[in-house]
């Protein structure tokens, strides 16, 4: 069993659909609906709001295989095949950093693809790659900065497992990695507005955008998943903080 929760103080009933099948949630306090449900480690899953059709995806979804308009997918961090057990970091001072986009530093852009040049990297002397923002956008191709998603990595570049890999080959080398992060904005084409209703500015041209500036929720989830990107999960309950 399986415990989701979200957080929708909008919405009047909530429902959690997994894998297809829909599942009543119940209003806690704070605006938070939760339910406890049977789910495979690789289900497929989001909410509905009201009686809105359309699945939405989870906002702390830790993957979304088919885009961030898609359902979530859940993933099993303690699962993932880690080989850098006697990795003990390094000193930032005076190291080289090297900042590295993973859609443009190969032609195929993704991590496996920039694992086979790690090597050169390390022969320049380089301390550290600092990887430009990995967490899901709108589309296949952008530089990051309109992130969608803080918790899923990318799918175009290799998803969580591909960073798994690209982490775990960098420290392998005697590489550091550095993430860059954005937090104070969400893409405009996020979903997490629906159902929020506080945490959302209307623009004209844009439409509705979420600040992360309006509500402690949001500020939570922010350095939630930037500690989570550090030192990963033994377990995951993936809980909406949208």
């Amino acid at each position: 069993m399986r415990e989701f929760a979200v957080w929708a103080p909008k919405p009047e009933r909530v429902r959690l659909d997994v894998d297809g099948v829909a599942h009543p949630m119940t209003r806690t306090e704070g605006g938070w609906w939760r339910a406890t449900v049977d789910a495979m480690s690789n289900s497929r899953y989001g909410f509905l709001l009201d009686d809105d059709p359309a699945v939405l995806p989870d906002p702390r979804s830790p993957r979304q295989p088919e885009g961030v308009h898609a359902r979530s997918q859940l993933w099993e961090p303690a699962a993932a095949a880690w080989t850098d057990g006697d990795w003990a970091g390094r000193s930032v001072e005076g190291g080289v950093i090297y900042e590295l986009h993973v859609g443009t530093f190969t032609p195929t852009g993704t991590f496996d693809a920039a694992i086979e040049k790690l090597d050169h990297l390390a022969d320049l002397g380089v301390d550290f790659v600092e990887v430009m923002p990995v967490n899901s956008f709108s589309g296949t191709h952008g530089w990051g900065y309109d992130g969608v998603l803080w918790y899923a990595v990318h799918e175009p570049y290799g998803g969580p497992d591909g960073l798994v890999r690209f982490v775990d080959a960098c420290h392998a080398r005697g590489l550091g990695v550095l993430i860059d992060v954005v937090f104070n904005h969400l893409g405009r084409r996020a979903t997490t507005c629906r159902g929020s209703g506080r945490t959302c500015r209307r623009q004209a041209i844009r439409g509705a955008r979420a600040s992360t500036s309006l509500t402690p929720a949001l500020m939570r989830c922010a350095a939630i998943s930037s500690t989570a990107r550090c030192t990963g999960w033994s377990t995951f309950t993936p809980t909406a903080c949208g």
